[in-house]
């Protein structure tokens, strides 16, 4: 199969690019390179005879159709968007253009490619989400695929509208969609902003470890490598106009995740004195801070007989040990717009 990956050089759009050469699929690669991209997260493909990289951007037409028009993809996974709930916050304007915009121009791009080649039943747009188009959870229940929406951010605010536009394509012109929603990720090449990058790259270097609130919130945690696996089972075998919510299983609150990193790094790399858990600081809650996230992956389990691989504990253990050997990565990251500094504080 031959894929178009949108946003491949970001941090779940590389792994899909990663585990899709390894499987031996053809990848097309398109990335507009800002901020939070990097090509070094797939340099281990980059001299594959699958892999090719296409620089674009989601919101030029003219270059989606002349993408598409020149590899001919099988299918299209649409990763591309801005993610940062806590960008967001400070400058929505960029989330609109891109994942509201960007994913229309996608759409409107793959429509008349498809149309050109005859519309093939075989052909699939696979657009990627987030569990945050739900809103937030009390202290029980899950998020299903029936779930109403209810998004609380910029972010969130966007990636619904963006769902909303794959499935009016789907019911309006009979565009052959699926689509997942994700839990949050984390794993190796997660770019330095995000809270268990910032965690282990602020423990080693002795700053404080910034948990908002009161560190009560939960998140069930995916890692990276089970979510793209998750997501090519997706595309390969999911039904047609279906979605999916993707889950790690992994329920945690905010603070027993940055005191599990904390435990970690005091096996792997101790410090001279005390523990890493010293260093946790409460900060001011964001605006909008939703309570628990928590998906119900009944569906892959038993449509698709997908699971994760890993719990949480097991996948930090090894994002830990990928950051503690792939410091030139994260270290170049560092000095990019943002990074490092707190953002989100005002709504």
């Amino acid at each position: 199969m031959k894929i178009l990956v949108t946003g491949g050089a970001g941090f779940i759009g590389s792994a899909v690019v990663r585990l899709a050469v390894a499987r031996g699929h053809r990848v097309v690669n398109l990335d507009a390179l800002t901020y939070a991209a990097c090509l070094d997260n797939v340099a281990e493909v980059a001299n594959s005879p699958l892999y090719t990289f296409e620089h674009g951007d989601i919101r030029d037409r003219a270059a989606l159709d002349r993408i598409l028009e020149t590899h001919k993809p099988d299918a299209i996974m649409h990763l591309a968007a801005e993610s940062h709930v806590d960008r967001s916050i400070d400058g929505p304007g960029n989330f609109i253009e891109t994942n509201i915009t960007g994913t229309y121009h996608m759409l409107e791009a793959a429509r008349a490619y498809w149309t050109a080649q005859g519309r093939p039943n075989t052909f699939r747009f696979h657009h990627i989400s987030t569990d945050e188009v739900f809103g937030s959870l009390g202290p029980a229940g899950m998020f299903t695929e029936d779930t109403p929406y209810d998004p609380r951010s910029p972010y969130s605010a966007s990636k619904a509208a963006s769902d909303h536009l794959v499935r009016a394509w789907a019911e309006t012109y009979g565009l052959p969609v699926v689509l997942t929603n994700c839990s949050n990720n984390y794993g190796p090449y997660h770019f330095p902003e995000k809270l268990v990058p910032v965690v282990i790259l602020n423990a080693l270097a002795g700053k404080p470890l910034p948990i908002y609130g009161d560190g009560a919130n939960i998140r069930d945690w995916l890692y990276v490598e089970d979510h793209a696996d998750a997501l090519l089972c997706v595309l390969e075998r999911g039904k047609l106009g279906r979605s999916y919510n993707i889950g790690g299983e992994n329920e945690r609150t905010n603070l027993k995740l940055v005191k599990t990193i904390c435990g970690i790094l005091d096996e792997k790399r101790p410090r001279d004195s005390g523990t890493y858990a010293d260093l946790i600081t409460f900060v001011a809650d964001r605006p909008g801070h939703d309570a628990r996230y928590a998906i119900d992956p009944a569906r892959m389990n038993t449509e698709l007989g997908w699971h994760p691989s890993v719990t949480v504990e097991e996948g930090l253990a090894l994002t830990v040990q990928w950051y503690l050997d792939n410091e030139t990565w994260w270290r170049a990251l560092q000095a990019r717009d943002g990074v490092g500094e707190r953002l989100g504080k005002t709504g």
